[in-house]
């Protein structure tokens, strides 16, 4: 039996016409699987969401070919009902042939309204379990519940003790299950009504990731005393008073089989912390020796190994999902920091280790971002997964009240695990900050004139052709992003250049009465970059020696003091590369990276290609007609043969996911 993809892409047959007009409410045909699918069917696709954007990519990129009687066949989606597309210009109703697809088609007795909180990547499990279940129509309450149960594996009903829920709530925030909001309240109202669950601070660490760790945090010491206690006596006390910050049992059955299965990879990813414990021989003869802090080097090394067994379990395929990605990003750089604090003292056959999970993770992601990276562009910006979704989902706060601000910081060249550096130092100066990490994709060619303007301008850069070899006008683009998203000139801050010295410039910017929404960039790290000569560990010793200069916290706290929502993220990591040759084009390249060199026509980039055949001809995803990239290959650079540096520009895990991260303090 076909799945809902099949029935779409069905309608989507070569040779038919060359101009299809799609009304899709729900951003369907933008689902990575769809994607892929119509776009290996020979189609391009392009949304009708601005009229004149619209208009300029459809007149150059797609009517100037047909002109030339080339058969390119384009689907235009209006993200909207099937009876807005009369809204669409007349020469496109003219030519096109007409179709539409919503949930409601697809799920007909599911609550409409409810089925469109889901992220996309859940409806392959609700797709199967219609099938399998064939449930007659359902209300609002009973498709919530129906969806906790064959989507997200919470049965209501198999809850009964902390166990099944700590399980339950183990396996959503570990995978990082987005469930809606919709849906979580109703899972809170539901578990309140359960005997024994009454206390648990369920409003908390069901829909709060980072609640949830704190909550497993604060017990885990409570756990490991009363095993000592059983360990030493066979008796479990009980009366020691712990000083708690959440609400619910002081004790968690962490030995349970169902919870004992993923504490080793919290410790090991950094979700949870190891902790001193007083006796420390007879918890290390358990298998709660994980938790516990040994001795420094002997925790790395159980730390680094872990990681490098879990990483190497975990490498997505070409089919995969953008998300395991931006999964297996973090834990690569929760190894990459690791590896790279000063005092590591790792064995040589561990570094082996690492360089070949390193060329197994290159070869994959190549090979995905082949297959995959050119839907990413047009999936919802909520979550964000590329730097042009992050304007659009700031623009939701700030419509949500009159009185919300925000400030978005960009670091300007820092890395996922720079990141990882970064946060240790934040963390130690400031107890009381609070981060809410996530990731996100760069644009290619990871370079700042291409990536950070998108992250500014909220669009693809195709849309900013005239400035794509400079910054000049990201001021402007981002100003206008906001007075389009309805904000006045006045209310809109923007500043650069940040990274040392005193914050008067932040200061005169958010002191105007009307201010609400600030961008600032903080080049600081991208300046270390580019005089860099000591590789990886040299970026990362003097990324942390900036760290604790506190320009970053108190460029934080001047934020939050004033009111400020925070957002940080990047435009492009930075890797270690080895020189591969330099070209000698003269000055035929618009841009001449280490990594990267773009062309104004394929003519000049086949030549060079000549002779550097195994650098990637880069295609043109959503960039302008006449910008035309060559990527160094693997982790090499155009500059003289065996030379290294630290650069930027490719394709690579850390240069193309960055860090997408909120900061605000815990209260109380």
């Amino acid at each position: 039996m076909s799945n809902w993809r099949e029935e779409i892409l069905k309608e989507f047959t070569p040779n038919v016409a060359r101009l299809t007009l799609v009304a899709d409410p729900d951003g369907l045909l933008m689902e990575e699987g769809i994607f892929a699918g119509i776009r290996a069917r020979g189609f391009e696709l392009i949304p009708f969401e601005d009229p004149i954007a619209f208009r300029y990519a459809y007149e150059t990129k797609f009517r100037s070919q047909w002109d030339k009687g080339e058969q390119t066949e384009l689907v235009v989606v209006l993200h909207s009902a099937a009876s807005d597309l009369a809204t669409l210009p007349y020469d496109l109703l003219q030519v096109g042939r007409q179709l539409s697809f919503s949930l409601g088609e697809i799920f007909p007795n599911l609550s409409y309204p409810v089925v469109t909180t889901l992220d996309q990547g859940d409806l392959d499990a609700l797709d199967d379990a219609q099938r399998q279940h064939t449930p007659g129509v359902l209300g609002d309450n009973a498709t919530i519940e129906f969806i906790l149960r064959h989507v997200f594996d919470i049965a209501l009903e198999l809850i009964k003790k902390p166990s099944d829920l700590l399980r339950a709530l183990l396996r959503r925030h570990y995978m990082e299950q987005r469930i809606p909001s919709l849906l979580e309240e109703r899972l809170v109202q539901l578990l309140h009504q359960l005997k024994g669950f009454a206390d648990w601070p369920l409003n908390s660490i069901i829909p709060d990731r980072q609640a949830f760790f704190a909550f497993l945090q604060e017990r885990w010491p409570i756990f490991l005393d009363q095993l000592v206690s059983q360990q030493v006596t066979g008796i479990r006390e009980r009366d020691a008073s712990y000083s708690l910050a959440f609400s619910g049992p002081k004790e968690l059955p962490f030995d349970h089989d169902d919870v004992r299965v993923y504490i080793d990879n919290l410790f090991l990813e950094g979700l949870l912390d190891v902790v001193p414990c007083e006796q420390t021989e007879v918890v290390s003869e358990t298998w709660a020796v994980v938790g516990i802090q040994i001795d420094e080097q002997a925790d790395r090394k159980r730390r680094v190994k872990g990681l490098l067994d879990t990483i190497a379990s975990t490498i997505p395929d070409e089919n995969a999902r953008h998300d395991t990605w931006l999964h297996l990003a973090r834990k690569w750089a929760e190894l990459v920091a690791l590896v790279q604090e000063p005092d590591a003292m790792l064995p040589e056959s561990v570094h082996h280790s690492i360089a070949t999970r390193q060329a197994q993770i290159d070869a994959a992601f190549e090979s995905w971002l082949a297959n995959r990276y050119a839907g990413l562009s047009n999936l919802p910006p909520v979550p964000p997964v590329m730097l042009h979704h992050i304007p659009r989902f700031l623009s939701r706060h700030i419509h949500d009240a009159q009185e919300h601000k925000i400030a978005f910081i960009l670091m300007d060249g820092l890395s996922l695990d720079q990141w990882i550096v970064v946060r240790k130092e934040l963390a130690s100066q400031r107890l009381e900050y609070s981060f809410v990490e996530n990731a996100v994709f760069a644009w290619i060619p990871t370079i700042t004139s291409i990536s950070r303007q998108t992250a500014f301008a909220g669009k693809p850069p195709i849309y900013f052709p005239n400035s794509v070899n400079t910054t000049n006008k990201e001021p402007a683009l981002w100003t206008q992003f906001w007075i389009d998203e309805g904000l006045n000139p006045q209310e809109v801050g923007y500043a650069k250049g940040l990274g040392d010295g005193a914050l008067d410039d932040v200061e005169e910017i958010i002191a105007q009465p009307r201010m609400r929404v600030v961008g600032l960039v903080v080049d600081k790290v991208d300046r270390i970059m580019h005089g860099m000569q000591l590789g990886t560990a040299g970026m990362h010793n003097q990324v942390r020696q900036w760290a604790t200069q506190q320009f970053m916290v108190n460029l934080i706290d001047l934020l939050l003091d004033n009111g400020f929502r925070v957002i940080l993220s990047s435009d492009h990591g930075n890797i270690e590369a080895t020189g591969c040759g330099q070209p000698s084009e003269g000055a035929v390249a618009d841009l001449r990276g280490g990594r990267v060199r773009v062309y104004p026509n394929s003519t000049l980039r086949d030549r060079v290609k000549t002779r550097f055949s195994t650098a990637i001809e880069w295609p043109l995803h959503g960039l302008p007609e006449n910008y035309l990239p060559l990527l160094a290959p693997g982790r090499t650079a155009f500059v003289r043969k065996n030379e290294r540096l630290v650069g930027h520009g490719g394709a690579t895990l850390e240069e193309l996911i960055v860090p997408l991260v909120q900061i605000d303090r815990r209260n109380g």
